[in-house]
C-alpha cells in the first residue's frame, strides 16, 4: 500500500486529492476518503495537494495513526475492488473503527 489517508481527513473530505489522482484510486466513504492499495501507482500526486496533510506514504504514517493503513485494507476487503472511484461514486461504508470515531472538529 503506497499511500494512506489518516485522521485529518475524517469529517473533512476536501477531495483535492481526488482531483489530482491520475488513476482514480481514491474512494469516498461517509466520513473519510480511502486510497485503494491495489489501484494506487505510488505517484504521490495526492500528498502535496491535501490541505489537511492527511496523506502519508505508508512508511511515514505517524504511529498514532498507523491503524489507518489497516482501515484502508479493511475498507476494500469489505467493498471490493470497484474499478475506479469515479464510476463507483460515494460508497455508504466506512471501516468500523473510522465509523466509531467521535465527530471531528471541522473549521467552517
Amino acid at each position: 500500500m503506497p499511500y494512506v489517508i489518516a485522521q485529518p481527513c475524517v469529517d473533512v473530505k476536501d477531495r483535492a486529492c481526488v482531483d489530482e489522482c491520475p488513476v482514480d484510486c481514491i474512494y469516498e466513504g461517509p466520513r473519510s476518503l480511502y486510497i485503494n492499495p491495489t489501484e494506487c501507482v505510488d505517484c504521490g500526486a495526492c500528498e502535496p495537494v491535501c490541505p489537511t496533510e492527511a496523506i502519508f506514504y505508508e512508511d511515514d504514517v505517524p504511529q498514532d495513526w498507523a491503524w489507518y493503513t489497516d482501515a484502508a485494507v479493511e475498507y476494500f476487503n469489505e467493498v471490493g475492488d470497484l474499478g475506479g472511484a469515479a464510476a463507483a461514486g460515494p460508497i455508504d461504508h466506512d471501516p468500523a473503527r473510522v465509523a466509531a470515531l467521535p465527530p471531528q472538529n471541522v473549521a467552517s
